[in-house]
C-alpha cells in the first residue's frame, strides 16, 4: 500500500504541475527539483512494487490493489479538476481494510461490510476538507474544485455533514464487544482499549480538524485536515479492533 501511494502522489504531482507552477511553486517539479522523467519513473515503478508485493496474498489483493491504484490515478488525471472529485477517495476509502485484512487472513470478514458507509462519507468529508485548504490557490490557478465551486462556508458545511453522517454510522454499526461468556468485555488488552476508546477519540481529534478549517492561514488548515485525517484513521482502527476481537470470540481480560 505504500508503494501504491507513493505512485499516486507522483502521477498527482504530474498532473497538477503546472497548475503548481502559480499555487505552489515549492513542491519538487515546479521548482526543478525533481525532473518530470524521474517522477513518471518513480509513479511507474512504486506501483508494479506495489502490485507485485501484493501478489503473494493471492488474485483477491492484488484485485483491490490495481482498482484502488486506479480511483487514484482517476483522481489525479480528471476528476480532482471537477464536481466529481469526491468520488474516488470515497469508494477508495473503504478498500483500505479490506486489502489489509484480505492480505493477513485471507478473508474478509462479514462485520467489514457494515464500515463501507462511513468509509464512503468519510472519504468525501476528507476531499472536501482538502480543497478548503487550497482553495486560495485552487482559485488563482483556476483549479475548479468542489471547494472553489461551492465556496468556503458551504463548502465547510458539507464537509461537515458528511463526517458527523460517518461518525454517527460509525457509532451506530460499530461490533458489539462481548466477554467469552457473553457480557460485556473486562477492556484490559490492547485490543480491547483501542476498541472502546477509538471510537470517541477519532470523533473528538475530527471535530478539533473540522474547527481548524475555518480558520483563516492556510497553514493552520492544513493542519486541520491531516487531524481529520488522523481521527478517521483512528474510527477505523476501533473498528477494525472491534471486528478482531469479535472474531475472536471476545476480549476476555
Amino acid at each position: 500500500m505504500l508503494c501504491l501511494q507513493a505512485s499516486i502522489g507522483a502521477v498527482n504531482d504530474l498532473a497538477d504541475a503546472e497548475a503548481d507552477r502559480v499555487g505552489k511553486p515549492a513542491k519538487p517539479i515546479p521548482a526543478g527539483l525533481v525532473p518530470r522523467s524521474v517522477a513518471r519513473g518513480w509513479a511507474a515503478l512504486t506501483v508494479v512494487a506495489g502490485v507485485a508485493l501484493a501478489a503473494p496474498s493471492g488474485i483477491g489483493a492484488v484485485a483491490i490493489a490495481v482498482l484502488g491504484v486506479g480511483l487514484g490515478y482517476a483522481y489525479d488525471v480528471r476528476l480532482s479538476r471537477t464536481g466529481l472529485a469526491w468520488l474516488p477517495l470515497a469508494l477508495a476509502l473503504p478498500l483500505l481494510p479490506a486489502f489489509a485484512w484480505l492480505g493477513a487472513t485471507g478473508h474478509i470478514p462479514n462485520a467489514l461490510g457494515a464500515l463501507i458507509p462511513a468509509a464512503v462519507a468519510a472519504g468525501t468529508g476528507l476531499i472536501i476538507g482538502n480543497g478548503l485548504v487550497d482553495i486560495e490557490r485552487d482559485r488563482l490557478a483556476e483549479k475548479a474544485t468542489i471547494a472553489v465551486r461551492l465556496g468556503r462556508d458551504r463548502a465547510w458545511s458539507l464537509h461537515g455533514l458528511a463526517f458527523v453522517a460517518a461518525i454517527a454510522v460509525a457509532f451506530a454499526l460499530a461490533p458489539v464487544l462481548t466477554g467469552p461468556d457473553g457480557t460485556g468485555a473486562r477492556l484490559t488488552t490492547l485490543v480491547g482499549l483501542a476498541s472502546a476508546a477509538g471510537l470517541p477519540g477519532g470523533a473528538v481529534v475530527i471535530a478539533v480538524g473540522a474547527a481548524l478549517l475555518t480558520r483563516v492561514d492556510a497553514g493552520v488548515r492544513e493542519r486541520g485536515w491531516e487531524l481529520e485525517g488522523i481521527g478517521t484513521v483512528v474510527l477505523g482502527i476501533s473498528w477494525l479492533a472491534r471486528i478482531a476481537a469479535t472474531t475472536a470470540g471476545g476480549l476476555g481480560g
